[in-house]
């Protein structure tokens, strides 16, 4: 018997698809893996990642891709588009690394699991009366470059939008947080300190005042929110009065309107040490601010049964939380997204660490370059062939 889904797919052709993305991902799995290690073996900070994008527009072109290198005046980003009708899913590679601990958060990981899915994706597209889009995102240690990116377009029209990332665990998503970067930098007076110390205005005790007015508000904010900062100048000789002192903050909460009202607090702390110690104040806001990820639970139920198909058990992150915070969640304001976690490291290893880095050029971290593939692959072909799929994941990012 012939049974036909609403847009006249038969299971037959679904199943041969599916299978066909599998064996495409097989296919290039040395390809996948030694793009991976190629990426980790020269980690390059945020808008800085020329190798890596010469490495995967290269690939695409090799697989017969027309690529677009350097997108939306980036010198690092890239585009490459197939099909010609139909919705179009993205899938998001990211390859920036972190500095003197290199590719401590896997995305050597995530950009060669993109890099497979939008070519096994491709390959079944125009079958399937879809269309792929694979983006090369630079600088999300801090750049934000899915920000600037979506400033200038990249993500108009997208039916949705995908990536994974590395963790020591398969879970459903991070457990994100917004955050905002602050540079605080207090004005003085200098004097001699044995001298004439009242003459001057101790810019480095407006600083640590003002630190102190953080340290003292930590115990009055939610669980799950975060403040943490260093002092980046503190004067230039222990005889002068610092005349000049700045500060890095960041700020984290689980929503933006929650971040907005803690950085209120933070500020009225900051501004207080300036106050008691008689200096000025000048205080810039580091852009972009990052958005929390929200995951499309359509989208995300769809991956979570494609992973079970692979052998991964994708686990609620309520039972074992990755806390982190990603200009993904940008992207999830403006399009149906899910960025879940993919297991390349043993239980307990934290990301962010030297360890982490080691574990993301193992044997476990190579299956989940391929694994990753399969499972976003078959996610976006689900995208295609059922109607419904894409229809509920609009109408849940609708009423977000």
């Amino acid at each position: 018997m012939d049974t036909r889904n609403d847009h006249g797919f038969s299971e037959e052709v679904v199943t041969a698809a599916r299978r066909r993305i599998c064996a495409r991902v097989d296919e290039l799995a040395e390809v996948l893996i030694a793009t991976s290690h190629a990426i980790h073996a020269e980690p390059e900070l945020c808008f800085e990642e020329h190798v890596a994008h010469d490495l995967l527009s290269s690939v695409l072109k090799d697989e017969g891709l027309a690529v677009e290198r350097s997108a939306y005046g980036l010198a690092t980003a890239f585009q490459a588009d197939v099909g010609v009708e139909g919705p179009m899913v993205a899938v998001l590679c990211e390859y920036d690394a972190l500095p003197g601990i290199g590719h401590a958060c896997g995305h050597n990981v995530i950009a060669a699991a993109g890099l497979g899915a939008g070519l096994a994706a491709a390959a079944v597209a125009a079958e399937l009366g879809g269309r792929v889009r694979i983006l090369g995102t630079p600088a999300e240690e801090g750049g934000g470059g899915k920000v600037v990116m979506a400033e200038r377009g990249a993500f108009e029209g997208l039916a949705a939008a995908l990536m994974v990332h590395p963790a020591d665990a398969d879970l459903e998503n991070i457990t994100s947080l917004a955050i905002q970067q602050v540079q605080v930098t207090y004005h003085g007076r200098a004097a001699h300190a044995a001298a004439a110390p009242e003459k001057g205005l101790n810019a480095l005790d407006a600083m640590v005042l003002g630190y102190m007015n953080v340290a003292a508000l930590r115990q009055h904010i939610a669980p799950d929110e975060r403040i943490h900062g260093i002092f980046t100048e503190s004067g230039d000789k222990a005889n002068i009065v610092p005349r000049r002192t700045a500060a890095s903050w960041y700020t984290r909460s689980p929503s933006r309107s929650g971040l907005e009202a803690l950085n209120r607090r933070v500020v009225a702390c900051l501004e207080a040490g300036a106050v008691a110690a008689g200096c000025d104040m000048e205080i810039k806001w580091v852009q972009p601010s990052y958005d929390e990820v929200v995951d499309n639970r359509v989208l995300l139920d769809r991956y979570i049964a494609n992973a079970a198909e692979v052998g991964r058990d994708v686990r609620p992150s309520l039972d074992h939380q990755v806390v982190g915070s990603t200009d993904m969640g940008n992207v999830s304001y403006l399009v149906p997204a899910i960025h879940p976690m993919i297991k390349v490291a043993p239980v307990g290893t934290a990301i962010h660490t030297e360890d982490f880095a080691a574990c993301s050029v193992s044997d476990e971290a190579d299956r989940a370059v391929l694994d990753g593939a399969k499972v976003m692959a078959l996610t976006m072909a689900d995208c295609w062939t059922d109607p419904s799929v894409l229809e509920a994941a609009r109408l849940e990012f609708a009423g977000s």
